[in-house]
């Protein structure tokens, strides 16, 4: 059957090409064809097809019960018909009849085409699932296409990615062909392909952004420990270092501020601090605060407060424009955080 060489050449180049196993897709062939005959032969649950894996010959069987009295033909066969293909055939053995179903060729390629191409398109969506599933929580670059009302339509490569309002920078505008950072935050499994959900605000962006750009980081040597972030406005990262002869905020900011104003530009000027961590909250939530200078830090670990005094002129500071300095402070160490004077504190 030169149709059946033919197809066994053609999964056999797929196989080489795609990596889908020849076997997988035969037995899918297989399926589909006992789905075709068993249509074309109503209930029938006896039907088998099997396909040569050398050169595609393709056979239909019935299994059929030995009975002295044949009352449903589709199931059983009789004594006298079963010994005509062996003499020892005997009532309640099963016997394996080959049939040919009408148009049987005609239908054994149409099915064999569809399953082989709706494999190929499983196989790729798999494909490319996993590996948009193996970059989850990591950074992207992509390239921004065009605005679907107020989302973005981004192309990652192989797929695309829609940048909805909720994950946008606020005052963030861009152009097609911009290319722009993204940080994955799921890749989903769907009908379609992967469906990958990216982010401009996520704070771990921003961790991702110094492990591309600072080597102390990305090796190890400098430990990011705790971010907070306001996207678009002001980030606060603390860090600590594995190695003595490391400053881990030198690391990061780089000769001149070379890394830290690459990772400003990447985020279009939104405002990093970089503290030192400390495993004494007192010291941490004063690093914190930075730049404003702090008196005193009386802290409440089990309540996890702390009450801090700042020289009077320093007040607006450690606060911040609208509180953010000190919202920031109390999101990266996990302390709620009372601000004072030095007058408000001491009545002076």
């Amino acid at each position: 059957m030169n149709e059946g060489k033919e197809l066994i050449k053609a999964l056999d180049d797929i196989e080489k090409e795609k990596g889908i196993s020849k076997d997988i897709l035969l037995e899918a062939i297989e399926n589909s064809l006992v789905a075709a005959c068993k249509n074309e032969y109503g209930k029938a649950d006896n039907i088998r097809v099997t396909m040569n894996r050398e050169t595609g010959e393709v056979k239909v069987f019935a299994d059929k019960t030995v009975v002295e009295e044949v009352e449903d033909p589709e199931m059983e066969i009789s004594v006298a018909d079963a010994r005509l293909k062996n003499k020892f055939y005997d009532p309640g053995d099963i016997v394996h009849v080959e049939i040919v179903p009408k148009n049987f060729g005609r239908i054994a390629a149409q099915k064999a085409k569809q399953v082989v191409v709706q494999k190929i398109r499983e196989e790729e969506r798999k494909s490319l699932y996993n590996e948009y599933y193996g970059r989850e929580k990591d950074i992207v670059t992509g390239v921004v296409q065009r605005y679907n009302g107020k989302n973005i339509s981004v192309n990652l490569g192989k797929v695309d990615a829609v940048l909805t309002e909720n994950e946008q920078v606020k005052g963030e505008v861009f152009k097609p062909t911009d290319r722009i950072k993204l940080y994955i935050v799921e890749v989903k499994n769907t009908t379609k392909g992967p469906k990958v959900t990216v982010s401009r605000t996520h704070p771990e962006l921003v961790k991702r952004l110094f492990e591309a750009e600072v080597t102390e980081v990305r090796d190890g040597t400098v430990e990011i420990k705790s971010i907070a972030r306001e996207a678009g406005s002001r980030t606060k990262i603390a860090v600590s270092s594995n190695n003595l002869n490391v400053d881990p905020v030198g690391a990061c900011v780089g000769m001149n501020g070379a890394r830290v104003n690459a990772i400003v530009d990447e985020l279009r000027g939104e405002k990093i601090d970089i503290i030192n961590w400390s495993e004494d909250p007192a010291v941490l939530i004063e690093n914190a605060l930075s730049p404003a200078k702090v008196v005193s830090v009386d802290v409440d670990p089990e309540e996890k407060s702390a009450a801090v005094v700042v020289p009077d002129y320093q007040l607006s500071l450690a606060i911040g424009k609208e509180g953010q300095n000190a919202r920031l402070a109390a999101k990266l160490t996990g302390y709620k955080i009372d601000i004072k004077s030095e007058s408000q504190a001491y009545g002076y």
